[in-house]
């Protein structure tokens, strides 16, 4: 089983990513591309406790988000 620190890092990291896929793929600017990661159903799935999305690539992830975009 992963330590809670070690998933904390993981959760960091794959938000500092899908932060900036969305800067770099939709040009907006980073407080609003945060806005978009912390409102999503995807960053709430990332701290569900018996989800396993953490583990999963930020890329992967991103391409979730963008689905959830669109489907907003």
């Amino acid at each position: 089983m992963i330590a809670q620190n070690q998933k904390e890092f993981l959760i960091n990291r794959i938000v500092d990513k899908l932060t900036e896929f969305l800067v770099v793929d939709s040009a907006i600017d980073l407080t609003d591309a945060l806005k978009v990661v912390y409102s999503s159903k995807i960053y709430q799935q990332l701290h569900d406790t018996d989800g396993d999305l953490y583990i999963q690539s930020p890329s992967y992830i991103y391409e979730l988000l963008k689905q959830e975009m669109k489907e907003n």
